[in-house]
């Protein structure tokens, strides 16, 4: 257990003293990027997914009849 309390102390302190963190401005911006990108992927992805549905229904449905 002393190992694991050492490790995470480590990490902590190595983030704390060695780590260059982005300034606030930069950081907020690439949230919006990521959001954005987050949002068109989820959008694409439905689309495909809605596309394949149809076809696939279409499909089953032109089988059937």
């Amino acid at each position: 257990m002393a190992k694991v309390v050492n490790y995470i102390s480590e990490a902590f302190e190595e983030l704390k003293s060695n780590m260059t963190w982005p300034e606030w401005a930069e950081v907020q911006r690439l949230t919006i990027v990521v959001a954005i990108f987050s949002v068109l992927f989820a959008l694409s992805t439905w689309g495909v997914d809605e596309f394949f549905a149809k076809v696939l229904a279409g499909f089953f449905n032109w089988i059937k009849g």
